[in-house]
């Protein structure tokens, strides 16, 4: 049966255990994400496209035709997020893309269109993208002015239909200023997706323009929100808490990447490329304000901070009993300046930490944002004006390791999972009447052992 299992296309290598078993290596073509997504790699994509075509069909967090919910559930209760806390998660959301001043924002992933009811007033023009076709067909009959809804998957923004749209909504040959990815990547298979749907939505945007990846699952933080996780469905059971953690890391189908991983994917691109890291600033500590972040990437020459004045660098220096606001307004005082190593008191319990919904309000209606720590999650800063928040891709290389793992990429338990499956349905029609064996994926570079 081995070489039955060995001339299937999907399978590099087998070999047959003493034990009975086959062991198998998967082609790499199968798992491509380019040019073209690969066989196993597509069915990933098209599971999670189904699944929320199924919510979005359901409906079952439909408040309004503006607030569709449905999908957003709390990972340790199963219940709906609370509205209200959604409701702010959405205007976090907006005003981060409102602040970098689009005119013509094209979304991929829109699902319900949480985004785009708020954003097209202000707009001369939205398109949205998303693989669910009830998403796209209900907000296509919503009749929003200056908008166009296409079904697409997030690799697909440079086809035919979507350049289609655009024509159609921003006139011919006129790119989008902003392209938006907003609480889609958890869907991905992992980085090589990730990095070629950056580099389409690079070379899509307008020069001077921004890509702008949001609500993104943070894997330096994976141990802390997983152990949050178990604990809360098991209370008490502290023995095999650290086994319950990794089991339940490793079973996790959904993207986690650290800022660095993108650093990574952006150097030695043609784009000249900025890039600012920014905390969720939500009030209520929730797995989205504790363990998500959002990237914002200025694209071209002139994405630059142009103040004459050079940025100084200024370390946190709150004491405890002082007052967030006035001290960080006082180091704030002589601008330009980063005001940085801010313990998250979502994640320390130091006597200097803050929560970033508090550095939100302390800065109020000041130009400032309240920045991620883009090697240590655990820890916040302040830029003002914003602009100064922006590195170079070279700076950013500069400033040193990830703490944690770069990524978490659901891809390869998909493929252990799935590719047996296949396999076996392949030796049922190739060897009628005999029981298939055990079949396990070994790792790309792993030949040897199950």
């Amino acid at each position: 049966m081995v070489a039955h299992v060995a001339e299937h296309p999907w399978v590099a290598e087998a070999r047959a255990t003493p034990d009975g078993a086959i062991i198998v290596r998967a082609d790499p073509a199968v798992t491509t994400a380019g040019p073209r997504p690969g066989p196993l790699l597509q069915e990933h994509l098209d599971h999670w496209a189904e699944v929320y075509d199924w919510v979005y069909q359901d409906a079952a967090g439909r408040h309004a035709d503006d607030l569709d919910l449905s999908g957003w559930r709390a990972s340790d209760t199963g219940l709906p997020l609370p509205t209200e806390h959604m409701r702010e998660w959405l205007a976090c959301t907006v005003g981060l893309v409102l602040g970098q001043r689009p005119e013509r924002i094209l979304e991929v992933g829109c699902g319900t269109g949480l985004l785009a009811h708020r954003l097209h007033p202000h707009l001369n023009g939205y398109v949205g993208t998303d693989v669910a076709p009830a998403a796209v067909h209900r907000l296509g009959r919503a009749g929003l002015p200056r908008t166009a809804f296409v079904q697409a998957a997030a690799h697909e923004t440079s086809g035919a239909g979507v350049r289609a749209a655009m024509d159609a909504v921003f006139g011919p040959d006129v790119a989008p200023d902003c392209v938006l990815l907003n609480s889609v990547t958890q869907c991905f298979p992992g980085l090589d997706y990730l990095a070629t749907v950056l580099r389409q939505a690079l070379g899509t945007v307008a020069d001077g323009g921004t890509v702008i990846v949001g609500d993104i699952r943070h894997s330096g933080l994976l141990t802390e929100h997983f152990t949050w996780l178990e604990q809360s469905r098991e209370p008490g059971h502290e023995t095999d808490l650290q086994a319950r953690v990794r089991a339940a890391i490793s079973a996790d189908e959904e993207l986690s990447f650290s800022p660095s991983a993108v650093v990574s994917m952006l150097a030695g691109q043609d784009w000249p490329v900025r890039m600012s890291v920014r905390a969720r600033t939500m009030e209520d500590n929730t797995e989205l304000t504790r363990y998500r972040y959002d990237l914002v990437l200025h694209v071209g020459a002139e994405s630059s901070f142009d103040g004459e004045a050079p940025v100084r660098a200024v370390p946190w220096s709150h004491q405890p009993g002082e007052d967030v606001a006035a001290t960080l307004r006082a180091a704030l005082a002589d601008q330009p300046v980063v005001v940085s190593g801010i313990p998250n008191a979502l994640l320390n319990d130091g006597p200097a930490a803050v929560t970033p919904y508090a550095l939100r309000q302390a800065v109020g209606e000041l130009d400032a944002v309240v920045l991620l720590d883009p090697y240590d999650p655990r820890l916040l800063a302040v830029a003002a004006p914003a602009a100064c928040g922006f590195l170079t891709v070279d700076a950013l290389s500069a400033l040193g390791g990830a703490t944690g793992p770069e990524a978490h990429e659901p891809l390869a338990g998909f493929v252990r999972r799935r590719l047996p499956e296949v396999l076996r349905d392949h030796l049922r029609r190739r060897a009628p009447g005999l029981r298939p064996p055990r079949i396990v994926v070994a790792d790309a570079d792993d030949r040897a052992t199950p």
